[in-house]
């Protein structure tokens, strides 16, 4: 009896993608090469980078080969802001910086975002929030919200703000060669197990998330947006948005006031900016330090495997992509909950698909965590606990997990946590100087 040409498109279409499964089983199967050939650089170019790290720059520094520090910037060094265990640590919430994003509309169709800054050189170039509201209006009656009950309009108000908290840059060159296909293939093992509880009923199972594809393709691994793909984008586009320092990589921030601002050369050349990348790129990695005594380094083992049971690995992977310790998947999850069960339509162009949505953030690494409080991406969490207990949305399985703890387990989920140090071998971050600095600057907001 001969087979249909129907029968037999389903039979291909059958082994087509039972062979699909097969290959990426097999994919994820694959396992990934350590990475054994970590960060390194010359003596000299690693005393070069600590130099224009640490440095405190001026307007017009001699230093500089543009005009120095500014027009608009929070900091006037790197490790102003990058202290906390050590020079290129993280920083505190006085340091903190407010970035902002302006959503599309049908005038603007792409996202547009940057900070508002602390400091200008002169005070014809302070920044404010109502700069913002000059640059992206609100749009009267764009916004329809449906329930099914009723419909009303609303304004759309395109700009979105938040405070963003300096993060510890120990080991980000460990992190910067982390393959961006372990990076999918973590995702990739995570939803297959997600459908797989489901398929048991078990839908009390976190999102497998998502990871940032930018507009060139690349994966994101740095920044709480993943919005750099390169430990040398991040790098470049800190000096340009914190110090104002062009580089050849990306121009200096300008003001956003009416007021023209020069085009000016980079202020730091090809060199100096090798330099400077070199020295973030070869900062020691975190350490696992257990405790010397054996009751408290039993606990803390303990809260090492309830760390795993309830969850907390799922997003905060120990080791990936050859890196032990890292503790992250650098995936974008969603970290609060919905609110509300209307259907909002937005008289405006959607977000790119790839782009996140504001309640969207980086798994960060927790290797260092004990020495880089406060918490979360904006600082307001300033312990662990309180961190833990913040997680919402695609995290509430496993806050509610924490919960359902006992004291004795919480506790010990802590002092694991507490065991992830900032490395023993980071050089000591020099005095703060004073809210000026020894410069003289126009203070904004």
């Amino acid at each position: 009896m001969r087979e249909s040409g129907l029968t037999r498109s389903r039979r291909r279409a059958g082994i087509a993608m039972a062979g699909a499964a097969v290959l990426a089983l097999g994919w994820l199967a694959r396992p990934t090469v350590p990475v054994l050939r970590g960060p390194r650089a010359s003596a000299e170019r690693k005393a070069e980078g600590k130099a224009l790290f640490v440095r405190q720059w001026l307007p017009h520094d001699p230093m500089a080969g543009g005009d120095g520090l500014g027009p608009v910037f929070n900091g006037r060094s790197c490790v102003e802001c990058h202290a906390q265990g050590g020079v290129g640590g993280g920083g505190g919430n006085e340091h903190n910086v407010l970035a902002f994003e302006a959503l599309p509309s049908y005038d603007r169709p792409e996202v547009q975002g940057g900070l508002v800054h602390r400091f200008a050189v002169a005070n014809h170039y302070i920044e404010d929030v109502a700069d913002l509201d000059r640059l992206f209006p609100t749009i009267p009656d764009a916004i329809t919200i449906s329930n099914g009950c009723y419909v009303v309009t609303r304004d759309f108000e395109p700009v979105k703000t938040e405070r963003v908290n300096a993060t510890a840059l120990f080991g980000a060159g460990w992190v910067d060669r982390i393959p961006s296909r372990s990076i999918v293939r973590r995702n990739l093992a995570t939803a297959i197990k997600a459908i797989g509880r489901e398929l048991q009923s078990d839908f009390d199972t976190m999102p497998p998330g998502r990871y940032r594809v930018l507009p060139d393709g690349r994966i994101g691994k740095f920044g709480w947006k993943a919005q750099f793909a390169t430990l040398e984008e991040f790098v470049a586009a800190a000096c340009a948005n914190e110090l104002g320092l062009g580089t050849p990589h990306r121009p200096q921030a300008k003001p956003r006031v009416e007021l023209p601002y020069p085009d000016v050369p980079p202020d730091l050349d090809r060199s100096q900016f090798r330099s400077l990348v070199a020295f973030v790129d070869t900062l020691p990695r975190p350490e696992e330090v257990s405790p010397a005594d054996p009751n408290a380094r039993a606990e803390a083992e303990r809260g090492r495997m309830l760390f795993d049971r309830i969850g907390c690995a799922v997003c905060h992977v120990p080791d990936l992509g050859g890196v032990a310790g890292v503790y992250s998947d650098f995936l974008l999850h969603r970290l609060v909950d919905r609110k509300g069960t209307y259907r909002q339509t937005l008289a405006d162009v959607p977000l790119p698909r790839e782009h996140p949505d504001p309640e969207e953030w980086k798994t960060p690494p927790l290797w260092g965590v004990a020495d880089s409080a406060p918490y979360f991406h904006d600082g307001a969490s300033p312990t662990l606990e309180e961190a833990i207990r913040r997680h919402r949305g695609d995290a509430s399985p496993v806050t509610k997990a924490f919960d359902r703890l006992g004291a004795d387990d919480q506790r010990a989920v802590i002092r694991f946590l507490e065991t992830l140090r900032a490395p023993s071998d980071a050089e000591e971050a020099p005095e703060p100087l004073g809210p000026e600095g020894g410069v003289s600057v126009a203070m904004g907001r």
